[in-house]
């Protein structure tokens, strides 16, 4: 049964994907998207955190579904493409939100492995989405793409390199995907900086840091959702700089 239009949600019948939904500011967009009215499907590679996350969701009066995958495998994201195609037959919000940060440290002494797991994560992985949930995007009547990227992608630092150059691989990598679709398709692609958040990265990579000077992670998926009730331009950028 269809609910009155005055009940409705703002995101009432979307389904969306986000990855690294497990914990920080992908577990907090979910419940975030979730409240607004969409059915999210949660991915990440701790099968725990996603049933915690599907359960404050649920507890919460959302719909939610899980899908464990490890994005250093990336046939396990064709196989969720897959999946979603026979379930929904479309998707309208993709959040690529999986991160690594890696080791910081000086380029010359970064252990290769290091290197390509970060690439793999923060690159490779969103290419494979991109790929794998292109035609899904084009079934809906107003697909959405959301990239979180960081500060580092246009203001590069010391001993970020490997993380630094995989958000502004990133950026280009999105902003590429927004132009080929643009004309052609409803599909707009953003990008977001959520900017200093108070989150088990960020504590990596200033451990001396206050995190209580910081936003919660649930401000930043606030103004995620913000963004994707609006009609953007496609290849939008959004930081967050609120506090509360």
């Amino acid at each position: 049964m269809t609910k009155p239009l005055e009940n409705r949600k703002p995101l009432q019948d979307r389904l969306a994907l986000v990855t690294g939904a497990s914990r920080g500011i992908g577990a907090e967009t979910a419940i975030a998207l979730a409240k607004a009215g969409a059915h999210v499907i949660l991915t990440a590679r701790t099968e725990g955190g996603l049933t915690e996350v599907e359960e404050k969701i649920h507890q919460a009066g959302g719909t939610a579904s899980i899908a464990p995958l490890d994005l250093m495998n990336p046939d396990q994201i064709d196989g969720l493409a897959q999946h979603v195609a026979g379930r929904w037959g479309k998707l309208d919000i993709l959040v690529l939100n999986a991160g690594q940060l890696g080791t910081l440290s000086p380029l010359s002494h970064t252990p290769l492995k290091d290197w390509e797991r970060v690439m793999a994560v923060n690159l490779t992985a969103p290419f494979r989405f991109l790929r794998a949930f292109d035609g899904l995007l084009r079934q809906s009547d107003k697909g959405r793409v959301i990239g979180i990227s960081s500060s580092v992608a246009t203001q590069p630092r010391a001993y970020w390199g490997p993380y630094a150059a995989s958000k502004a691989a990133l950026e280009n990598l999105l902003d590429c995907y927004a132009d080929e679709v643009a004309n052609i398709t409803p599909v707009r692609v953003a990008v977001v900086n959520p900017g200093a958040t108070r989150t088990n990265m960020r504590k990596s990579a200033f451990p001396g840091e206050n995190p209580e000077t910081l936003k919660t992670a649930d401000v930043v998926a606030r103004s995620l959702v913000d963004l994707l009730v609006q009609d953007f331009e496609t290849r939008q950028r959004l930081s967050v700089t609120q506090k509360a």
